[in-house]
Parts: C-alpha cells; structure tokens; sequence
C-alpha cells in the first residue's frame, strides 16, 4: 500500500461526506483564538500521554509556571524533548532529514544517542498484554520503505489537493508509518508529529494547532484498534483502513471554544 493510492477514497467520502470542509471552516474561525505555543506543549503532552507519560497538562504546565523549579524528571524531560521536535517541524520543511533530526530531538529519554535519528537496525514487534499484536518489517528493509514513504511525500507535496485529499492522504501517511515501525522507540510520537507536519504544509501553519493528539488519546483504545490491520507487514489488510483515516478529520470537532 502506496501513501498515493486513492483506493479507499470514495468509500472515505461515502462516510465523512462533506463534513470535512465544514470542520475545516469552523476551525479556520475559531483557531485564531488558539495561541500556538500553548497548542504545541498541549499536542507534546497529550502525544507522551498515550505512550504512557503520567504528566498531565495541567500539572506540566504549572511546572512550567514555577518559580521555584521542582526537578525535572524523566516525564517532564520526555514532553520538553518532543515539543523541540514540534518547534523545529513547524520552522522547516518537511523532509526525510529533517524528519530524522526531529526524532533525533524527540528521543534523548528514549533511546542510546547511537539509535536517537536514525532508523533500527533490529527487529520490532508491538506487544500488547496477551504478547505479539505486531511484527514490523525486517531491519533490512526499513530504510527502501521510508525512502519510498518520503518519495510519495513529496510527490503529494507537490501536488494540488482537495481538503478531503489532504485529509485522507495524511491519515493514510500516519497508518503507513506506523506499520513500517523505522524506529527502535518513538514511533507514535513521530507518526503523529508527521501526520500534523504534512497537514500544515500543504492547509497552513494554523493546522499545527489541530488537537489531534489530544483526540487520540481520548480515544485511545479506538486509535490502536483502527491501526490494527494485521498481525505483521505482509498481512496487513487495508480494506479496513477507513474507521482510522476517519479519527483526523474528527478531531477538528474537539476544538475547545
């Protein structure tokens, strides 16, 4: 499955219809209340959340406010690591290297500085409470893959798109990604970065403040749900892809007024 491929759109249209420019237009005037720094730490934080950071917004955010700073443990170095990667997303565009370099920023708490930027050299499965859920493709194919992923990047980059392309093209990038597995950790907090990045360059940079993140993890046993198409690379069944690229579009409801 091709990041370009537009299989499964009609059937994406058949079931969002034209709620997507709707929610877009409602986004567009109520974003302008939204302070982007503030959405920034907030998608960092809701983003570390679901892979298990146990620091809430609220409680990062007075420890921001502190004038007698508490000791910065590993949680809330983790959401300061990932909001870097945010700022640097939203100053460059998106390519493969700099994608590298924001994992780079992102995985200090994460990974050996060997492993931080660069793709695995080692098998990875996703394990869930009864064992395997998941097996990646091998080590030796990860860099072909994102190689070939960064080529259709650009390729839709490029490319004049409707807002409901953009929409599922992205959402299509984020599963695609996903299914890859390129890092030895920070696979979900780079799949969501990438999933914001592309939608920002190709709507504007007011799309960084979509509160994806923070839906998602609301919605947590549902994202990881839809993001099961199959037990390995080889298996994965895409004809049930479109209860996922419905989660982006939704999210754009969650804009807190």
């Amino acid at each position: 499955m091709r990041i370009v491929d537009e299989t499964y759109f009609i059937p994406f249209i058949e079931k969002i219809g034209n709620q997507i420019s709707q929610s877009v237009n409602r986004f567009d005037s109520s974003n302008l209340i939204l302070d982007l720094g503030y959405q920034t730490i907030s998608s960092a934080v809701f983003s570390s959340n679901i892979e298990g950071n146990s620091l809430d917004l609220n409680s990062f955010m007075n420890y921001k406010l502190s004038s007698t700073k508490l000791k910065r443990t590993k949680d809330v170095e983790e959401i300061e690591n990932l909001i870097l990667a945010y700022n640097y997303a939203q100053n460059h565009p998106l390519d493969e290297s700099n994608f590298l370099h924001c994992h780079k920023l992102c995985s200090p708490t994460l990974l050996i500085k060997s492993k931080q930027g660069k793709y695995r050299n080692t098998k990875v499965g996703v394990f869930g409470s009864t064992g395997l859920v998941y097996l990646a493709v091998e080590e030796e194919f990860v860099a072909q893959e994102m190689k070939s992923l960064f080529e259709d990047v650009n390729n839709l980059l490029t490319t004049d798109l409707s807002v409901e392309k953009v929409f599922y093209h992205t959402s299509l990038l984020h599963l695609k990604f996903v299914h890859i597995h390129p890092f030895s950790d920070g696979n979900g907090r780079m799949a969501r970065l990438l999933e914001k990045w592309f939608v920002a360059q190709k709507l504007g940079v007011q799309f960084w403040k979509m509160p994806s993140e923070r839906y998602y993890r609301k919605n947590q046993p549902h994202y990881y749900e839809n993001i099961n198409l199959g037990v390995n690379y080889y298996e994965l069944n895409y004809n049930r892809c479109i209860p996922f690229l419905l989660m982006l579009p939704n999210c754009l409801e969650e804009i807190e007024r």
